[in-house]
């Protein structure tokens, strides 16, 4: 388990979620992107919670190991979906043609006339 230290909030999470929520935040900060994430996780005061990170360049995270013997909840779909989305910055799908043949033929669009 992790403890992620977020503007003046604190929240223990899986070190999975931790490590991809890290790796992903560093890679919208050079990207000069930005998403939000929102995650389970046990709160300051012990209770479960959810939590909505804003990632970007402006983002101060820290994630520090920790001995607690509590369970954090796990997040399957968020770990799913950071490495799909760091896949997609790294690796971009390439180009393809335009196959809507208004598009290619110049035709006259919302307010034209004719």
């Amino acid at each position: 388990m992790k403890h992620l230290s977020y503007a003046d909030k604190t929240a223990f999470v899986d070190d999975e979620t931790a490590d991809v929520m890290l790796e992903y935040a560093g890679l919208l900060a050079a990207e000069h992107s930005g998403d939000t994430v929102s995650l389970r996780a046990i709160g300051q005061d012990g209770n479960e919670v959810e939590a909505t990170f804003v990632l970007n360049m402006a983002t101060n995270i820290v994630a520090e190991s920790t001995n607690s013997d509590i369970e954090p909840p796990a997040n399957p779909v968020v770990v799913e979906y950071m490495p799909e989305k760091i896949a997609m910055i790294r690796n971009p799908p390439p180009a393809r043609a335009i196959e809507d043949p208004d598009l290619t033929t110049g035709s006259l669009g919302f307010g034209d006339e004719p």
